[in-house]
């Protein structure tokens, strides 16, 4: 068993590499049959334009602010939306009475909630983050809320009858059962809201990445909005890859081990 895990990690490089090749083989491919590099570059026009807003600062600076946007975002709309998950998932009778305003806030479009915050609030920060968020909660509560569900009578049982106090009994009873479900929320979270959020950038901020992509589109820059887009695309690479999915198996391993 202990042989597996070595052999088991370039097996599973292996088709990433040759995918992503793939797909840039294809995309150049593509670009030389167009023959326009203005609306549809290469892969090394976009590599070079990447080069150079990283060396003029660019990049890095509306990177960084979109990024701090989204862990902001992201860590609001987790902690909201765990808790109403929770609550939800345990409690038939509320359940029953905010449920048709989880549907209501699940449908509704991510531009109208943008466009009203920003009315309602301004062309600020605040707006901005709170108009991520109140898209974000709505998913998260729905995962959440699942999971809670799912939570086996039995461990509760046992909790009533050793007279665990809540405290413990939220920290060791319901929270490793719903490591899994939580986990899953943060992967799915993430990926809507950075897109949120440069959906949020490019209709009311002055710097980030979404602005970035509107200020080139304004100026018929594709290049510059592929750049801008594929460095953040990498960002969001690293953290799934490096921290979320690290923390998924280590949330789902007490099942494994239970098995």
């Amino acid at each position: 068993m202990t042989d597996l895990g070595p052999t088991r990690r370039p097996s599973g490089i292996l088709p990433v590499i040759l995918s992503l090749a793939a797909f840039l083989g294809l995309w150049a491919i593509v670009a030389a049959l167009v023959a326009e590099p203005v609306t549809m570059p290469g892969p090394l026009r976009v590599w070079t334009v990447l080069v150079d807003e990283t060396a003029s600062g660019r990049l890095l600076a509306n990177t960084g602010v979109t990024l701090l946007r989204v862990i902001a975002a992201f860590v609001v709309a987790m902690g909201i939306g765990v808790a109403l998950g929770l609550i939800l998932g345990r409690s038939g009778r509320t359940d029953r009475w905010l449920n048709p305003w989880l549907v209501i806030l699940v449908n509704m479009p991510a531009l109208v909630v943008t466009v009203l915050c920003y009315i309602w609030i301004g062309l600020n920060e605040v707006a901005a983050v709170a108009a991520v968020v109140i898209n974000k909660v709505p998913l998260v509560t729905v995962m959440v809320r699942e999971g809670a569900r799912a939570l086996r009578p039995d461990l509760d049982d046992m909790a009533r009858i050793f007279r665990m106090p809540p405290g413990a009994r939220l920290r060791h009873v319901v929270l490793p059962q719903m490591a899994p479900y939580i986990a899953g929320a943060a992967r799915a979270g993430l990926s809507l809201i950075w897109k949120i959020v440069l959906v949020v950038e490019f209709l009311g901020r002055s710097s980030g990445v979404g602005f970035q992509i509107h200020l080139n589109f304004s100026m018929f820059r594709v290049a510059h909005i592929l750049a801008y887009a594929f460095a953040f695309i990498l960002v969001m690479l690293v953290i799934e890859y490096l921290l979320l999915r690290p923390l998924e198996r280590h949330a789902s391993r007490w099942r494994q081990d239970g098995d």
